[in-house]
Order: C-alpha cells, then structure tokens, then sequence
C-alpha cells in the first residue's frame, strides 16, 4: 500500500478598524487600506453591497461613496451599489446571494478586488456567503452596522444563509480581510436593536472575563442612555475577547467544544419559532437565561442528593424521584412563564393606553399574538421540565443513597 501525506496551514491575518464617518472626504482610513493591499501593480475594483434598512436611514450614504472613491482614486468603484433587503430575510431567500454573485461576476470582481457589504449582522452573512462561493473567494471587506454586528458576528470568520428551515445549514468559514466598525452608523439604529447588541457582550464576558462583566453591569445605564463613548468601549472590548478567543484555539470550529455559541442552542430555535421577529441578540438573552434556569435547577437538585437518596431507602424507585423533579420544574416554568406574561401585558397595555396619549397625542390598538406567547410559554415549560430531569439523573443515583449513608 502507497500512501501520500500532505499536511499545509493557511495563515489568516485581518484587522478590526475602528474609525467615525468613513466615508468623509477627509478620512483617509478606507482608502489607505486599500491602497497598501496587495500587489500595487493590480489596479482593484471594489463593489459595495448595502443593507437596504442602513440606506433608508442613511440617504446620502451611496452618494458619499461615490464622492469618496472619486476623490480618492485607489480603486475602481463599481457602477453599481447594490442594495437589498437586510435582517433574516435577506438569509431565507437564496435570490438574494445569488444577486451578488451576479453582481460579482458583471463587475468582473476577481479575487484581487474586493466586495464592501454594509450592513447588520444578517445582511453580512448573506453577502459573505456570496463572496466566499464566488471564484472560491473573493476579498471581503465588512461594515458592520449595529452593535451586534460590530462586536460579535462581524468581526468572526462566518458567514451564511438559511436552508431547509435550518439557520445557517450553508455557510463557509472565510474571514474578511478587513472590518472596519464605525461608530456614526449606530446613532440611526432603534432603542431596540442598540440595546439587543448588548446580549453577545454579556455572553463574552460571562464565559471569557469577569472583570468586562463587571464593567457591563456598572454600565447599564450609561448604555441605556445611548452614550456613544461608552457603547464604543463595550463594542472595542467585546470584539477584542471575540478575535482572541478565535485565534488561540478552533478558529474553524473542527472540534465540538463551541464556547462562543454559549446562549445559541435555543436562540436559533426562538428566531424560528417567532418567524425571525425576535432579534437575534434578543433571543441568545432569553438563550442565556434558559441556561441560568438550568444552572439553578442543577445547583438545588445537587443540594438535595440526601433528601433524593432517602426517597430511594423508602422505597421510590430513581424513575419516580426523577418524576417528581421533572413535575417541579414544570410548575416552576409554568408560573414564571405566566408571571412573565401579565408583566408583559401590564406594560404594554400602560405603553398603548397611558404612555402613547398622554406624551404623543396619538392612540394605538393594543394586538396581543396569543398563539405565539401560547407556543413560547409552552417551549418554556417544556425546556424546564426537561431541564430539572436532565439535572436531577446523577442526583438521584447510587450516589444519592451513598451520601445518606455517609451521614449513618
């Protein structure tokens, strides 16, 4: 038998920027860049694809490109700038990558030239995607645009689309070869999505730095108030953890340990079940807190091995001790989900009725999805009971009866 060994690495090599107004005639930092990339004897193209909700909110952004390049002759800009749909819509319709492929490919964008894509975290795993399948990889230069996307997705090296009902079941791990984060494109975002960014930072510090959560915790209201030094911090210290934990281990994620997707594992799924009105850092919030319900389950159940073992010297079989922990962990969700709910509700009904007519002279209808809140209260409580089972296998053992002997 003849066997070949071939073993090569790839080295990645890519900076995070962070800069204000990118697009100023004045800031040389895009076009510097672009300028000491590569091989100067290549004249570059660079085709800029753009999130549709970060031109709406920017009106002069495509004429500020136009400006920029043709006052700062580094490259060929592209004729056209290509705007689509963001947010995960723009991952569940394959219309979309393909007409930045075409794009791609009318552009003659070859793999010395770039593709720009401008936008949320969703918008730059389609276009990455698209980048990543064309001429097996075309140069990808990010302009993350909200929060989430400047300190978490769009400083990592993933990209892709949803398929089959799945997120992200195509995709490609290619980095881009340049992120640049400016700070300007959050003043236009919602209260709603500055504060959902926040989620992937709180999951970071949780698992890489006590003292960044910390930090977060005696932040909250500066970060509530939108204050933009601060925000720029979180995002500068959030993406710094990210990049380094990337770097000193899986970049590419061979193994199964998946430590950046801590909060992820019912995220994706709440995404779905909402049909995608969940924002994403919204979702790993409540992911994050499941796994805060799981931990406390774990915690009391472990506390009362002694009691569990006593159960089973009475005469209860584990598969009983195990029942009752899982109907606990049932009533328990089952009241917090109800709790959670009439809050929700309360509030609401004070924003549309009290809120709205007194400080903006304008009435709304209160709609209240109960076929939603119904399946997400029943995704609750059927994670909690399954929780409190889970937790309660190896309390309930041999273990459990051991450690009441240990008292005799």
């Amino acid at each position: 038998m003849h066997v070949l060994q071939q073993q090569f690495q790839v080295p990645f090599s890519y900076q995070v920027i962070f800069t204000k107004h990118l697009f100023d005639s004045g800031n040389k930092t895009l076009c510097d860049y672009i300028s000491n990339f590569g091989q100067s004897n290549f004249r570059k193209r660079i085709l800029f694809v753009i999130d549709k909700g970060v031109a709406d909110a920017n009106p002069s952004l495509t004429s500020s490109i136009i400006s920029y390049f043709e006052a700062n002759q580094v490259a060929d800009l592209a004729p056209e700038l290509l705007v689509l749909p963001g947010g995960e819509v723009c991952k569940n319709d394959p219309r979309f990558y393909e007409e930045v492929v075409r794009a791609i490919d009318e552009h003659r964008i070859d793999r010395h030239s770039f593709v720009a894509s401008i936008g949320g975290g969703a918008f730059l795993d389609m276009s990455g995607y698209a980048a990543a399948i064309s001429h097996r990889g075309v140069k990808l230069i990010r302009i993350p645009t909200t929060v989430l996307s400047q300190n978490d997705s769009g400083v990592g090296v993933k990209n892709g689309v949803n398929y089959l009902g799945k997120k992200n079941f195509l995709g490609t791990f290619a980095p881009a070869v340049a992120v640049f984060n400016d700070v300007s494109f959050l003043a236009t975002l919602e209260d709603r999505d500055w504060r959902s960014g926040i989620a992937e930072a709180i999951k970071v510090a949780l698992i890489k730095d006590l003292a960044f959560f910390e930090w977060l915790e005696s932040n909250v209201a500066a970060m509530n108030a939108r204050d933009e030094d601060v925000m720029t911090e979180q995002i500068y210290r959030c993406a710094d953890l990210h990049m380094k934990h990337i770097s000193g281990g899986d970049p590419f994620e061979l193994g199964s340990a998946r430590p950046l997707d801590f909060g992820h594992w019912a995220a994706h799924k709440l995404e779905q079940l909402s049909e995608y009105r969940l924002r994403h850092g919204e979702a790993v919030a409540i992911g994050i807190g499941l796994f805060g319900v799981a931990a406390s389950f774990s915690a009391q159940v472990l506390a009362r091995r002694k009691e569990f073992g006593l159960l089973v010297h009475l005469g209860l079989t584990r598969a009983q001790v195990l029942r009752l922990l899982a109907l606990e962990g049932l009533a328990w969700t089952t009241l917090g989900a109800l709790a959670g709910t009439a809050l929700g509700l309360a509030v609401a009904a004070v924003l549309v009725f009290v809120v709205n007519p007194q400080s903006f002279h304008w009435s709304m209808d209160l709609s209240v999805p109960w076929l939603r809140l119904l399946a997400l209260g029943l995704a609750v409580m059927a994670a909690g009971t399954a929780t409190a089972w889970v937790s309660g296998r190896s309390a309930a053992g041999r273990d459990a009866v051991m450690a009441v002997k240990e008292d005799w």
